[in-house]
């Protein structure tokens, strides 16, 4: 039986397609303003790229912020019930889900079957979120991937203290005014950022093992910066960024991770 499961955030989509209790496709596209038809869009080119119609497709489960624009979905579910769900699958020792994306941040603790116990939500403007990131990358005039390499050879620590990205980025613009290495510009931004996000994950409290996941889970200098932030290690998943897919492909299947 074929089940699918999509994620439809504030930047992304991301789609995982499952045949009898195996992965068969995954893909993504960016929505735009137009997440609706971006879904749309995603579902028809997957379910071609694997081979599949419509017709064949048992169950669709859609999550994400979008979710609800989704309008082929069987059900719509929370992201932290998919996100929970999806690394339960790939990593059943996990308790503590670090997620994020490009437009929010979460922490939630699960039970050993996937169950969600609790969670905490950042609701801070884009401070500790991908967005964050991206703007001051911007304002530094480099990429994120080459922000995540910067930053690992700085030994300086610098403070940035705006909540909010249009802040943020006025104080990294006065930063670089100051003739301060770019290299430790990029550490302040992830420092800060591994500060907001470690905050959320003390909120649910820590405890081992801690699955990252989410776009930015790919960011390694802000891995590593939230490692030292919370002083534990973090494990993050092949493709972290369709977890929250995988989970929602899982409810769609009734459990099909519990059934392996």
């Amino acid at each position: 039986m074929i089940f699918v499961g999509i994620d439809v955030g504030g930047k992304n989509a991301h789609i995982v397609i499952v045949k009898d209790g195996n992965l068969l496709t995954k893909g993504a596209v960016a929505t735009g303003i137009k997440k609706a038809e971006a879904a749309e869009k995603l579902y028809d080119e997957t379910l071609k790229k694997s081979g599949l119609a419509r017709e064949d497709v048992r169950n669709v489960v859609a999550t994400g912020s979008a979710g609800k624009r989704v309008s082929f979905a069987t059900l719509v579910i929370p992201d932290a019930v998919a996100d929970a769900r999806g690394v339960n699958c790939l990593i059943p020792s996990a308790r503590i889900v670090i997620d994020v994306g490009a437009e929010e941040g979460r922490a939630i603790k699960i039970r050993p079957d996937g169950k969600v116990l609790d969670f905490a939500v950042n609701e801070k403007c884009a401070a500790g979120t991908g967005t964050f990131v991206e703007t001051m990358a911007r304002a530094l005039e480099i990429t994120v991937e080459e922000m995540a390499r910067l930053s690992s050879t700085s030994n300086q620590s610098i403070s940035l203290n705006a909540q909010c990205a249009v802040f943020g980025e006025s104080e990294v613009i006065s930063l670089i005014h100051q003739r301060v290495a770019k290299q430790d510009i990029a550490k302040a931004v992830h420092d800060a950022v591994a500060g907001r996000i470690a905050s959320l994950a003390r909120a649910v409290g820590l405890e081992q093992d801690i699955v990252m996941i989410g776009g930015v889970a790919k960011n390694d200098g802000l891995v590593d910066a939230l490692k030292k932030e919370i002083d534990m290690d973090l494990i993050v998943p092949q493709d972290p960024e369709y977890m929250g897919a995988l989970g929602a492909a899982d409810m769609a299947a009734a459990g099909l991770c519990n059934e392996k």
